[in-house]
Order: C-alpha cells, then structure tokens, then sequence
C-alpha cells in the first residue's frame, strides 16, 4: 500500500559504527527512522514508540492498524527509542539528560621527579572500569543480542573555562595514581635543608675560630717542647771541654800607635803576668804607643813590651796590678803527628773568644813574612805547623792547643786565596792554610825575651845568594859590605864550608833554597850540632856544623 513516501534507500540508524568499530544490521522490513521518528504531544513531551517486536509478516501493518493496536500514551512508560551508548562515544553518544554532566579535571601539579599523570576519570577506577559509586549511575546492561564491546580507551576531559597551563603533558610514564611521590620529595627537600644550614654553622664557626687565632696567636699559650737544663759539663778532650779549659788564659789586645792600631790575641804564660803574642801585633805601638788587654771574663788592664823579635816573629808584654790569673800549659810540638785535632783560640776581626776546630795538616813548613822595610831585617822565619782550623786576621798570636788544652803552636801566618802570604795573609779571609809557630821555638825565644829583652838566632856564619833559582842553598861568592862569604873563624868555616857550595841537606831534611836552609837552621838552638849534604863542582860532599849565636832583634 502506497503512502506516498519515497521508495528509495535510505540511510538506517542502526547501520552507525558502534563503539570500537561493531556494527548492527536490522532484518529486512525494519522500521525506517522516520518510522520511529517520535511525535510531539501537545505538551511538548516526545513519546516515541517502541520499535515493532512481532515477526516480519507483520511489517506490512498499515498506520491505521498499527495505531488502533498501540495503546494510550499513558498506558505505559516512555521509553528511549535505542539504548544509551555507555561509553559516550563522539559524536553519537552525547550523554543524554538522565546521565550527569562529566566533571572539570584540572591537570595536577608535576612532581620532583617527572612529568604528572592526569588522574582517572571520575566515572571510572583510574584503570578505565565504570565506577558507579563515583557517578551514582548505573548504566543498563548491554542487550542479550548485541556483541560484547572491547575494553574502551580513557577520553581526556577538556576544560575550556580553565587557566592555560603551559606546555603541560596530558600524560607520561610514571608512578600509579595515589602513589606517596610527594614523601620522597618531601625527604629530599628536608635533607637539602639541613646540609645547607650544617654548611652554614660549620663556615661561621671555623671563620670565627680563625679570626680568633690570627689575632690573638692561639686559643691557648703555645709552649713548644725543650729539654730539661743541664749543667753536666762536658768531656775533656771534646771541643767544649777544651775551650772551656783554655779560654780564661787566652786574651785580646788592642794596640794604637802614632799611625796605625791593630787588634790581636795572645795568652797567659805564667802568674807574674806575662803574655805571649806576635811580634806583628805590637808592632804598631812602637816606643811610644798603647797596649790594652782585655781577659776572656772582661776584665782591662795595661800592658807593656818585655821583648820581641823579628826574626822569630815573637813578642812579651807584661800586665801589672792583675791577681788570679791562669797560665795556659804548654805542650810539646815534637809529639805532635799529622791528623792530630787542634783548637784555634783567637779574636778574628775583633770577635773575641772565637774557637774553632781542625787538624794538623802538615808539620816542618818553611814559611817567611814580614820584609815591609825592604833590606830583610824585618823577615820572619817560621819553620811552622800547618793547620785548617779556620785562621782570619786577628787571629795572631793566639794558641793552637792540642786535645788535652795543651799550647802546641803560636797562630801567626795564612795563606790568602789571592796569593799572598805572611803575617795574616791579607784581609781575604781563611781558606783552611793557617800557619803556626811550633812552641817549642817559641818558649825558647819567650824565654830569652823575659829575661834578657832579646832573643838569639842560630847560625853558621855564612852568606847565601839569595837570587839563586837552583834546587839548593847557594853560598855566595862575596858577603855584606865586601866582606867574606864565609865568616872566617864561624861554624861554616870550621866544618870546611867555601864560597859557591850548594848546601842541599841539613839535619836530615832536604833543602831547595836559602829561605829554606836558613828556616831550618833557627828550628834548632844555638850550640846544637847538625849533619850537612852538599855539592861541590859537581861533587856530593858530607860535613858536620855546630851552630853559633847572634843577637836577634
């Protein structure tokens, strides 16, 4: 029965996807959408009808009959024409006016350790699942017939009223929902906190203490460790006990004449108050001068010239009015061996009470100083000690004791490093070549100086030629003053000496020149008898001499 409609296809309702792509296909002769359209009553309320549940043979019914078939509006309860999709899928499933309104949801704050996760749905258990207690609706369950739709997937909500966030991840990787993420940040935070402030006690506490030791010097009085005093003495034969012993004999004299001053050493030789010393060193005073003595307790006192020599380099003075005072012993330099230890007793450059240590290096040095006034007289011969017990000028005329504080040496000559040689040997200081006196020549001339004023020289009564560059002691053809090489009647002549031998031994020790032989000789004492080598145009000759005497002066 034609009812003047279109009889073309038309579109079906239930051919939409339904939700995760499954679609329902009607059987034939289903009712159209305008079929089913609902109709508005007069108080505006849609009533829609239900969809034919008779069989197919009855989709023919006509309006008419379908109408006086279907019961009053009121007879029975309205009843949407399909059923809610529970899933409120876009752009069909709109909620419809009995589901409430889904709520706002904001996105939550990001946690220290990555970036949020947005909180479930409301309506569901935050793993998708429908959660009725949430929303307080239950949806009906899906019809008998229809097929089983697949887990959804989760709708982000999307809040237009709400305030922009920035660059704000709808979702990440992270932690379940609820999980206590906010404790550790808290404990973190805590633990920051407390080292800062640690930080802070420790800096103000170690700057204060710092300030305080800087001005302050300490937190309490530094008292560095120290042995416990002493008074023990020491050995002997050390290089205290034998300074201790020596120096209160050894004393400083300052000597000023007309011209010149000088500064020297010398020591005690016995309780009348006679001092040892240089010949070099009071030589400044002259006839007229002034000599001071300074003892090593600092007590003064004047001093005067007994005697002194030249030749020997020796020289007495005397103190008067002076009591308790200490003569240093003497010792014996024949005894004394090469290596043996050595004190030097002095006042270099006016330094007084210096010591210093070494050994013998050598013995039987000829050593000459002096000659200033240029025709000899003034020439010392030493035949000296040899020592590196540091020497410097000043030195002069003090001891040289040996390890039992015993005097072996009288401190006279150095050797300079520019060259020079002599009495003190220049200004330039010790380079380990100092020269002494053996003391036993120099008691022997003390001796004579003390009791007589003068010292006598041994000799052979010859004359040497002194500018003679062969090995040897030349004796020269001509003597002083055109008198005789060969004293006539002298000890030379008496042992058969003539002019042009060459004396190259004496008293067993070999000769190499005139300062050398006569070195040698004033070694030994007037009257002593010595052995002598020479040659003779080319001959080796062997004599015997018995030395003589002459006035020093």
């Amino acid at each position: 029965m034609e009812d003047g409609k279109s009889t073309e296809p038309k579109a079906k309702w239930w051919s939409r996807p339904t939700p995760m792509g499954t679609s329902r296909t009607a059987p034939e002769g289903s009712p159209s959408p305008e079929d089913a359209a609902p109709h508005a009553d007069p108080q505006g309320t849609a009533a829609m009808e239900a969809p034919p549940t008779g069989p197919p043979s009855q989709a023919g019914l006509s309006a008419s009959a379908a109408e006086s078939a279907a019961p009053a509006p009121d007879a029975r309860p309205m009843r949407p024409l399909h059923e809610p999709d529970e899933y409120r899928t876009p752009p069909y499933g709109e909620p419809g006016p009995w589901a409430p309104a889904p709520p706002v949801q904001r996105p939550v704050p990001t946690p220290a350790h990555g970036t949020p996760v947005p909180p479930a749905y409301t309506g569901t258990d935050g793993a998708g699942i429908h959660n009725a207690a949430a929303t307080g609706f239950t949806p009906p369950p899906p019809p008998p017939h229809a097929a089983q739709p697949a887990q959804p997937t989760q709708w982000l909500q999307y809040d237009p009223w709400a305030a922009p966030t920035p660059r704000q991840p709808l979702t990440h990787p992270g932690p379940p929902l609820g999980a206590d993420t906010g404790r550790k940040k808290n404990r973190r935070g805590s633990a920051l906190v407390g080292a800062l402030l640690l930080a802070l006690v420790a800096g103000g506490i170690g700057g204060g203490v710092g300030a305080y030791v800087e001005r302050n010097g300490g937190l309490t009085r530094v008292e560095l460790p120290q042995a416990a005093r002493s008074d023990g003495g020491r050995a002997p034969d050390s290089v205290a006990g034998i300074a201790a012993s020596a120096l209160p004999s050894v004393v400083t004299l300052h000597v000023s004449g007309t011209g010149e001053a000088g500064t020297g050493t010398g020591f005690v030789l016995d309780k009348s108050g006679h001092i040892l010393t240089n010949n070099h060193v009071v030589a400044p005073a002259g006839s007229s001068g002034r000599i001071t003595v300074t003892f090593s307790g600092g007590e003064t006192a004047r001093a005067e010239v007994i005697g002194k020599d030249s030749g020997y380099d020796l020289a007495v003075v005397k103190v008067r009015g002076v009591s308790n005072l200490k003569p240093l012993p003497l010792g014996n330099s024949d005894n004394v061996r090469v290596g043996d230890p050595v004190v030097a007793i002095g006042a270099p450059f006016e330094l007084s009470n210096t010591v210093t240590s070494g050994i013998i290096s050598a013995k039987d040095r000829p050593i000459t100083a002096g000659g200033e006034k240029g025709d000899g007289s003034d020439i010392s011969y030493v035949d000296a000690l040899q020592t590196d017990a540091p020497i410097n000028p000043g030195n002069s005329g003090g001891p040289l004791v040996d390890a039992g504080a015993h005097v072996i040496g009288i401190n006279s000559a150095i050797r300079a490093a520019d060259g020079g040689s002599g009495t003190d040997g220049g200004q330039s200081g010790s380079i380990g070549l100092g020269f002494a006196i053996p003391i036993n020549q120099g008691k022997r001339v003390a001796e004579e100086l003390i009791n007589t004023g003068r010292a006598t020289h041994p000799v052979i009564g010859v004359t040497l030629d002194m500018k003679y560059t062969g090995d040897g002691a030349k004796v020269g053809e001509r003597g002083a003053e055109g008198k005789p090489a060969v004293t006539p009647g002298g000890p030379g002549a008496k042992a058969g000496i003539r002019p042009g031998d060459i004396i190259t031994e004496i008293g067993g020790h070999r000769v190499h020149s005139g300062e050398e032989l006569i070195v040698k000789i004033r070694a030994h004492r007037p009257g002593d008898r010595l052995d002598l080598g020479l040659t003779r145009g080319g001959k080796e000759l062997s004599m015997s001499v018995t030395l003589g005497s002459a006035t020093g002066g």
